[in-house]
């Protein structure tokens, strides 16, 4: 379970935040999570309010998600695609020669504190 890993990076990465901008109190945070990251929210969830408990600024902070679909492109034809859709053949020329453009982040977009 690398929810747990990750977890313990954005709470460390909040607390820091917290201290340099004198913040007191966590309301909460969103997470932009990418569509085929792999991360497994209802995880994340259990590993952030288990986490949370054990910290200064985060205690009781809420945790929300946004996705971020994924995307492919195609070096073949330049076509960009739905990931999830398609995988890794594309649907305007059936080439195989693709790349993920975005679709596996995992990125802090807000922090709500006093």
């Amino acid at each position: 379970m690398h929810e747990l890993g990750l977890v313990s990076h954005v709470i460390k990465t909040v607390e820091r935040i917290c201290r340099e901008q004198s913040l007191r109190q966590v309301c909460s945070v969103t997470l932009e999570i990418g569509e085929v990251s792999g991360v497994i929210p209802d995880y994340l969830t259990d590993c952030w309010y288990w986490s949370c408990k054990k910290t200064v600024y985060l205690r009781g902070a809420a945790l929300r998600f946004e996705t971020i679909p994924a995307v492919t492109l195609c070096e073949n034809c330049g076509c960009q695609y739905p990931t999830v859709t398609y995988a890794k053949i594309c649907p305007s020329c059936h080439s195989v020669r693709t790349h993920l453009l975005r679709g596996n982040e995992l990125i802090i977009k807000e922090i709500e504190a006093e």
